[in-house]
């Protein structure tokens, strides 16, 4: 009948509500771009900063705008190496969006199975979990993160471990919660009385009802990873000098930001700023549309 409204879809009735902040949208906007700069850099960079070979000391430190001996327009400048600033931003989003990506999809599942698993058994092995997961949230994240880079040593896998273990509490303390809301309620009954296995309880029965909370939190985490990661190779216990990320060509221009030659370290302290910023502005609308409560 064509009097009839057309039921909306949720995933259209969900875009509807984040659309309704022009701040989120803008946010959205931001990481896209970023994200899509980054995911082509090997295609759109004008040089390849991982190449020593390719890298000339005559166009280092050169002001952005100037052509160096490549032939092409450094148009943010170059740093103390020769390399073109505006690729080893490019490059340097690539590696630390993929660590922090990296680091919260492990985190997440870890801590998120942690949590419900506490929420289930209940009892003794709950309070054991979840003490554990309190002990853990009690230290600071980057503190931990430091301590386990410099036992373990620089290098990709080693950060995102780092990152894995200063962050899955967070998980399992959002997933304990909203699962402790959920395992009285009568489908958790049902499922029990059905004697169905454990695995399919938490995985078919708990898991989808506790999604939302973690996926603000996976939001705001990943923009959190990002900044620790930098944190860690600013300080020079993070990604090795090979493979720059944000933090280390904010380090490498450091020195330089007395004598004038800003652009080394303030653009690619701008990239991180926008993408951390982009990333909450998404986080902060999932939160008020995945939680009623919370909206105005």
């Amino acid at each position: 009948m064509s009097g009839l409204a057309r039921p909306v879809s949720p995933a259209r009735m969900f875009w509807r509500e984040f659309a309704e902040s022009r701040l989120a949208l803008l946010g959205l906007a931001l990481v896209a771009v970023i994200v899509l700069a980054a995911v082509t850099a090997p295609w759109i960079a004008p040089q390849d900063p991982y190449d020593q070979a390719g890298l000339s000391l005559l166009d280092a430190r050169l002001p952005p705008g100037s052509e160096g001996s490549g032939g092409y327009v450094h148009w943010l400048g170059t740093d103390a190496a020769g390399r073109d600033v505006l690729s080893a931003i490019l490059y340097g989003l690539r590696t630390s969006i993929f660590v922090a990506v990296a680091a919260g999809a492990v985190a997440l599942c870890l801590g998120t199975l942690a949590g419900l698993f506490a929420a289930w058994r209940g009892g003794f092995a709950e309070q054991l979990v979840m003490r554990l997961v309190d002990l853990q949230l009690s230290l600071p994240a980057i503190l931990l993160a430091l301590v386990l880079v410099a036992a373990l040593g620089q290098g990709t896998q080693q950060v995102v471990i780092a990152l894995v273990a200063a962050q899955y509490a967070y998980f399992a303390r959002t997933a304990h919660g909203a699962a402790s809301a959920e395992r009285h309620r009568d489908y958790m009954d049902a499922a029990r009385v059905l004697a169905l296995p454990p695995a399919r309880q938490m995985l078919r029965h708990l898991l989808p009802n506790v999604l939302p909370p973690l996926i603000v939190v996976a939001t705001v985490q990943v923009a959190n990873a990002i900044a620790i990661e930098a944190t860690l190779s600013f300080l020079g216990v993070g990604m090795p000098v090979t493979e720059p990320s944000l933090g280390t060509l904010i380090a490498n221009g450091f020195q330089f930001m007395l004598s004038g030659r800003y652009w080394i370290s303030v653009y690619p302290g701008l990239a991180l700023l926008a993408l951390i910023i982009g990333i909450n502005l998404v986080g902060d609308q999932l939160r008020d549309v995945l939680n009623p409560r919370l909206r105005k």
